[in-house]
């Protein structure tokens, strides 16, 4: 593995601003979101708006990445997808959620998730995830994903790979009338072939109108997971594959999650729908 040095917070930058025609979701400027009440299946209205907030929150993610090189910041990454989705008519929805400061998260090599850009300088050799969601219309849509920062060593490329795999594996599997658990078993064993850890404390989520709607969607085989896919139903798949430990460690800002062994971890994540014969994926640029 990378030879790299543990990383540590760095400074974080004013809260970017947001045009005030631009609709926010009712949780900015409250400690919590309101609990969603409403359904897990959407009608087809609200899984075509939520397929435009998909599409700007994957050309989002796709021009930040393009700026991911060494001796860039994370804040600046931040930047970038923050001013494309505002461009777009479009609230990033991270931004002011639960208190959490910036347009998207940023997490670098043992970060699982939820890292806050700040001015970390991206090395040669990092991997870096990802995870923009936007907010128009009413819905939201989400994202992430694991892209290598210069010349990145064979066995962080290996997981990056494998975890973008796990995911492709598992939104094969959704299909109507079976269980969520078949998508943690999908990405579980596909992950143990290697031994991989697979994240249990961070899972996938219902989304629509809420951010987080209450449905949980775990990665790994969980006997607790019996809710039935019918189409309609929206939702994200964002398996976490780590090189060693699936246990974890939370830094002092109460957002970013690193694994307890402080070795890599890789995230893929889409948006999907169930239809009548499987899934199709809502955040494609």
């Amino acid at each position: 593995m990378s030879g790299q040095s543990l990383l540590a917070p760095g400074e974080i930058t004013p809260v970017r601003s947001v045009p005030g025609n631009i609709r926010r979701p009712e949780y900015v400027g409250k400690p919590a979101p309101t609990p969603y009440t409403g359904p897990e299946v959407q009608d087809t209205d609200t899984v075509e708006r939520m397929r435009i907030a998909g599409r700007i929150a994957a050309q989002a993610m796709e021009e930040a990445a393009k700026h991911i090189a060494p001796g860039v910041t994370t804040d600046q990454l931040d930047k970038v997808a923050h001013d494309f989705m505002v461009d777009h008519g479009a609230y990033p929805s991270t931004l002011g959620y639960r208190g959490f400061p910036k347009s998207l998260c940023t997490s670098l090599n043992e970060v699982i998730c939820h890292g806050i850009p700040d001015s970390t300088v991206l090395r040669d050799g990092d991997i870096v995830n990802l995870d923009v969601t936007a907010y128009i219309n009413g819905v939201h849509g989400d994202n992430n994903a694991t892209y290598l920062c210069g010349d990145v060593d064979e066995e962080s490329r290996l997981l990056v790979e494998r975890t973008r795999e796990s995911l492709n594996r598992a939104i094969k599997a959704v299909r109507p009338g079976r269980q969520i658990n078949v998508i943690g078993r999908v990405i579980e064993s596909y992950a143990k072939r290697f031994g991989y850890g697979v994240v249990r404390d961070f899972t996938g989520h219902g989304i629509n109108t809420s951010f987080h709607s209450g449905l949980i969607i775990p990665h790994y085989d969980s006997p607790h997971a019996t809710t039935v896919m019918q189409p309609g139903m929206t939702f994200t798949i964002e398996p976490m594959l780590t090189l060693g430990t699936h246990e974890y460690d939370l830094w002092e800002d109460g957002w970013t999650v690193v694994t307890k062994d402080r070795k890599r971890t890789a995230q893929f994540e889409h948006t999907l729908v169930v239809t009548e014969t499987g899934a199709e994926i809502l955040t494609l640029p």
